[in-house]
């Protein structure tokens, strides 16, 4: 096995959050140009980065068993979102976790913050900001969970669609691809995470959007989750519902009865509103600078 060495317009463009630079799919679109013309067999992906809708000839061959799926609170210096004092900056590159640390936690500063995960931990360790939040799946996978100074259990901060779980992306084409890596899909996972991936869908959900699905099982149940905010976290809706013993059919059903619950809390207001908000525009803006 040969592993082609890529970096994306996502891992590039550093300066500016991803809701102004294009969003998620800036992490793939390379990647899948590789699939497409042979030069790669599959493409790893973390599934929060995947867009919701795969282009036409492409298929995920295979969702692999779920790494923790929360978020994770990072700081030489302090031991949880509590403990920081008043105008401490925070940083993230996430509306989503932006919307859940301004609803709570008002008096933080909170910031951009790009970069592949050793660069975000250094500025961490330099000084530029007093705690970033980052998703601890990340941090286990390379070896880093002892950086994690606390883990934000979802009723604290609900995870985006996908968060912690890996999917494998190749061309619809080819089935000899797709069998060699069936056994490597776990069925679980799977259908928790096209349950996360409907209600992001349905509401259009995208990197200006701060949407949150979670979908986790409890017995023989899939319990699902969903939140839409407005960046400043001054308003949130919130939705659950679940279903006993589902197949793909009945994770995604489920995933469209939480979506219509948002929808019909105002969720496509919020939506709509931010998504016509010239980019630039919002809190997520300010320069990081040096940590209160």
């Amino acid at each position: 096995m040969k592993i082609l060495g890529m970096t994306t317009r996502g891992d590039q463009i550093l300066d500016r959050t991803l809701s102004k630079v294009g969003g998620k799919g800036l992490f793939v679109k390379e990647l899948e140009a590789a699939l497409a013309d042979g030069r790669a067999d599959l493409a790893v992906h973390s599934l929060k980065d995947v867009p919701m809708e795969l282009p036409e000839g492409f298929a995920l061959g295979a969702i692999l068993a779920r790494e923790d799926p929360c978020d994770a609170f990072v700081s030489p210096h302090y031991e949880s979102l509590d403990a920081l004092p008043v105008g401490s900056v925070v940083g993230t590159s996430s509306l989503r976790r932006e919307a859940m640390i301004r609803a709570r936690f008002s008096h933080l500063d909170v910031r951009p913050l790009r970069g592949n995960l050793d660069t975000r931990l250094a500025k961490l360790d330099r000084g530029e900001y007093a705690a970033i939040i980052l998703a601890a799946a990340g941090l286990k996978r390379l070896g880093l969970e002892a950086r994690i100074r606390a883990r934000l259990e979802p009723a604290q901060s609900l995870p985006a669609a996908g968060q912690g779980a890996l999917g494998i992306e190749i061309r619809a084409d080819r089935a000899d691809i797709a069998a060699w890596l069936a056994p490597m899909h776990d069925e679980k996972t799977a259908l928790a995470v096209e349950a996360e991936r409907a209600v992001s869908r349905a509401l259009g959900g995208s990197c200006e959007v701060p949407l949150a699905a979670f979908a986790e099982w409890r017995g023989d149940a899939l319990h699902l989750r969903g939140a839409v905010s407005m960046p400043d976290g001054q308003r949130v809706l919130r939705a659950e519902e679940a279903v006993r013993t589902p197949d793909l059919a009945g994770a995604l059903a489920l995933g469209k009865r939480v979506s219509a619950d948002l929808a019909a809390q105002g969720a496509m207001d919020i939506v709509n509103t931010l998504s016509t908000m010239p980019r630039g525009d919002g809190p997520n803006t300010a320069p990081s600078g040096p940590a209160s």
